[in-house]
């Protein structure tokens, strides 16, 4: 039994790794997302809102725009002269800036477009700034907070190495199962003592051999060169990672354990793919979402090891503060190997 598990495992390496289309595009594709992340977020300073400055050629006299001049320097403000009013409407009404705001009125004119969240934030942001600070101090208190800064590229980087599993996972293995079965190649392992499990099980360690080597590969490429850093300990890093890889492949196995079409496999993986990759929070946080997409969002194993991997990488949690992650993915793994190991079939018949 070993050595029909050793070689298989050995074979599928070697022809990965001898397709260097797709052993180069593993390891670029994670690379480009990240350094495309680090390059846009990496002014701290970039503006959120969009004022549109627009001065009225009726009016004459002194202009009011000086009393722009300190709110223009709020490092959250972009100021965007305009020197026609239809032009401001224009932009305002396709959402491309927030607020548009007449500085030679008096009292000033402004206009948000009421389908806008950002134009009623710019609003607030413009009111607050026309009246006195100190009105307020009686009222509020200021505090703040210490703590390590996250950057965007921090919080996303765990996503990307999920994203980055999941498709190598489904398509390097469920795709490639599935061709295996359609020219024949897996009727010819039929005929030897190789058992479904034996072959299932290679291939998941083979797989998990190949994501490992990639992930050690951009992990010291990233950490050079765009310093992240991972709070938590490493080996819980690798250890969840492991985890969630053994989980998605067996779901890659589950999904081509009886199709021999490709283009049904390539169709069903994609769906399946999309929906899980919107919603397991790789891009953005599903904070304030409706509770029905959040639920919906647990039965996905990719939102555990996105949850799990950012928790130790970025709060510095470990494996004994992840009870439910790993719980949910070991459940799902069993699930998903014990159908596709009950449904696998060898050839088209």
């Amino acid at each position: 039994m070993i050595k029909r598990f050793w070689t298989i495992f050995i074979a599928r390496n070697k022809e990965f790794f001898r397709d260097r289309a797709s052993f180069g595009w593993n390891l670029i594709f994670p690379f480009i997302l990240i350094g495309g992340f680090s390059f846009i977020f990496q002014n701290e300073a970039n503006p959120t809102y969009k004022f549109g400055l627009i001065h009225d050629p009726q009016i004459k006299g002194v202009s009011s725009n000086h009393t722009f001049s300190s709110f223009e320097t709020l490092p959250m403000i972009e100021s965007i002269p305009f020197d026609h009013q239809e032009d401001a409407f224009d932009r305002l009404q396709h959402h491309k800036i927030d607020i548009v705001v007449n500085v030679d009125a008096t009292p000033f004119k402004y206009w948000i477009n009421q389908s806008s969240p950002n134009g009623k934030i710019a609003e607030i942001i413009f009111l607050n700034h026309l009246v006195n600070p100190t009105e307020f101090q009686n009222m509020a208190t200021k505090n703040t907070v210490q703590g390590r800064e996250i950057r965007y590229v921090d919080w996303v980087f765990p996503g990307i190495i999920s994203m980055n599993l999941m498709f190598s996972s489904l398509f390097g293995v469920g795709f490639v199962i599935v061709r295996y079965r359609k020219n024949g190649v897996l009727k010819r392992f039929k005929a030897t003592p190789l058992s479904p499990f034996e072959y299932i099980t290679a291939q998941i360690f083979s797989r998990l051999f190949v994501l490992l080597f990639n992930l050690s590969c951009i992990m010291a490429l990233c950490f050079w060169l765009f310093d992240l850093h991972c709070v938590g300990r490493y080996l819980d890093f690798i250890l969840f990672y492991i985890l969630g890889c053994f989980c998605i492949i067996s779901l890659g196995f589950l999904l081509a354990a009886r199709t021999c079409s490709e283009e049904f496999a390539n169709g069903i993986i994609n769906l399946i793919t999309w929906p899980i990759m919107l919603l397991s929070e790789i891009w953005f946080s599903l904070e304030g979402a409706p509770q029905w997409i959040k639920t919906l969002a647990l039965c996905f194993p990719l939102s555990h090891v996105t949850d799990g991997l950012r928790r130790i990488f970025n709060e510095g949690d470990g494996l004994l503060d992840l009870p439910f992650q790993i719980g949910m993915l070991f459940m799902m793994t069993l699930v998903f190997l014990s159908l596709g190991v009950f449904l696998f079939k060898w050839g088209e018949d």
